[in-house]
């Protein structure tokens, strides 16, 4: 029998509302129901789809204030980031209805000579019933990336909100059925780390995973036994390059909040910086004087995830124990439930505040003798999913020397906003994409399709081919590609 999960406020303890803390059986017949309306959500069509997507967008946006409400009470975040978290969603899930036609329609392909009579062309298949487990930073922002590229693009979804956040969720599950009560292509099953687990190994068709990149592989390896494709959208230890033409004030003002902003718990946020050792002091001077009019409980919110506070101070205390200059902050800023803004200066490259996803509101500062020494030093990482790169004149350059998944040039976390830009990291921050048109092709597979439009005089895929179709093989191949 399934039990209760209660959400509680990180800030004050209080219990913020009770939900079904769903089992196995319960996730089998939710996907067992998804399963049942995906014949007549793909029948839909894309218009069908873009209607039902736009009034959901519509309904979300008149009722922000009530959700945006319930994302900081189980956040902790202040209102007004929760107002532009469900902003950007809202971007996102207008985008994905608005183009999916443009972007999923069938396209035709070049058949070469040796076809020349075949019509060729490549459909875009949605996989069924796509399954997306949410984190707990962005309850509304992040997952909404996966569910509403995969709703568009003809799957029913089935969704595992974080356990820290699972009224967003439930929320979400209520809204859709509100403007589409028939339409059985959304489904949220709220629950702990089990219910996660069996939706991994449920009947769905592929999985989308947002979340950090230890669960990630146990994720990977649970769809593997079935052999369910995944996306996986882990975390990193972004960087921030300054150049020595860099706008130093605003490069330490977006770059500040890139770190601090949501108390740190961004998954694109900025954890490490490299900075031009000519303009270091200058850098080093502007942040620190900007960094001390933010304040834990003002600016940003308590941790969400209490356990999060040990990896955070773990972190801090390790950078002090290798070295490391405060220059905003103590090795004591973790003071429960809130983490105090700490900026640390020449910190060990192998210190975990470097090495590691810290997750806080923490930043280190390390100065570089050249752009190629930062780029060295930034590519050094196991992740890659974004960066920031400040510079008047050499912003691109730097930026394609850089081997993550998103960059931003004298901005930060810019390109999460942009709906048409795919949304992904490299090497151990993950694989797959969500958002833009890679997004929408994400949640479908090619099919190549072929027929004849009209017979060759010579027939070439037969056991009757002629001694005079072999020779036109040959002499074609040797035309065209000797």
């Amino acid at each position: 029998m399934s039990q209760t999960l209660i959400s509680y406020s990180p800030l004050t303890g209080e219990e913020i509302g009770r939900y079904r803390d769903a089992d196995a059986n319960d996730v089998e017949q939710a996907v067992a129901r998804a399963r049942a309306g995906s014949n007549n959500w793909q029948a839909l069509g894309f218009s069908g789809r873009k209607a039902i997507l736009t009034d959901w967008s519509k309904l979300i946006a008149n009722r922000i204030d009530e959700i945006s409400a319930l994302i900081s009470q189980e956040t902790g975040k202040p209102i007004s980031d929760a107002q532009l978290e469900v902003s950007l969603a809202l971007a996102h899930l207008s985008w994905a209805g608005k183009k999916a036609r443009r972007y999923l329609g069938t396209s035709h392909r070049a058949p070469g000579i040796l076809l020349a009579n075949m019509s060729a062309q490549v459909e875009h298949v949605p996989y069924g019933v796509v399954g997306v487990i949410g984190p707990w930073n962005y309850p509304i922002f992040t997952p909404m990336g996966s569910i509403a590229y995969a709703l568009a693009a003809g799957n029913t979804v089935v969704f595992k909100p974080s356990e820290y956040t699972p009224g967003v969720g439930h929320w979400l599950g209520e809204t859709f059925n509100e403007v589409a009560p028939s339409a059985n292509a959304f489904f949220v099953v709220t629950g702990g780390p089990a219910t996660g687990v069996a939706l991994c190994t449920s009947d769905i068709n592929k999985l989308a995973f947002t979340g950090s990149t230890a669960t990630a592989k146990k994720v990977a390896a649970s769809c593997a036994a079935k052999m369910t494709p995944v996306v996986l959208e882990c975390g990193g230890t972004d960087p921030a390059i300054i150049d020595r033409d860099a706008d130093i004030k605003r490069a330490a003002e977006f770059v500040l909040w890139g770190g601090m902003s949501n108390a740190g718990q961004t998954c694109i946020g900025i954890e490490r910086i490299y900075v031009h050792q000519e303009v270091a002091d200058q850098f080093i001077a502007e942040i620190k004087s900007q960094a001390e009019a933010v304040k834990a409980g003002v600016q940003y919110g308590p941790a969400t995830m209490p356990s999060q506070l040990k990896v955070i101070d773990s972190h801090i205390k390790d950078a002090a124990k290798h070295g490391a200059h405060f220059l905003i902050g103590s090795a004591d800023s973790v003071q429960p439930p809130f983490v105090n803004p700490t900026i640390m200066v020449d910190v060990p490259e192998d210190s975990l505040a470097v090495a590691e996803e810290t997750f806080g509101p923490t930043l280190t500062i390390n100065r570089v003798a050249s752009m190629g020494e930062a780029v060295l030093k930034a590519n050094a990482s196991k992740y890659g999913l974004g960066a920031s790169v400040w510079s008047k004149k050499n912003g691109r350059a730097i930026a394609s020397a850089l081997e993550c998944g998103m960059v931003s040039i004298n901005s930060v976390i810019a390109f999460a906003g942009v709906s048409t830009l795919p949304f992904g990291g490299a090497k151990q921050s993950g694989y797959g994409r969500i958002h833009g048109p890679e997004g929408l092709r994400e949640f479908t597979y090619p099919k190549s399709v072929v027929k004849p439009l009209f017979d060759l005089p010579i027939a070439f895929t037969t056991f009757k081919r002629s001694t005079g179709a072999d020779r036109l093989v040959r002499k074609l191949a040797q035309l065209l590609h000797g």
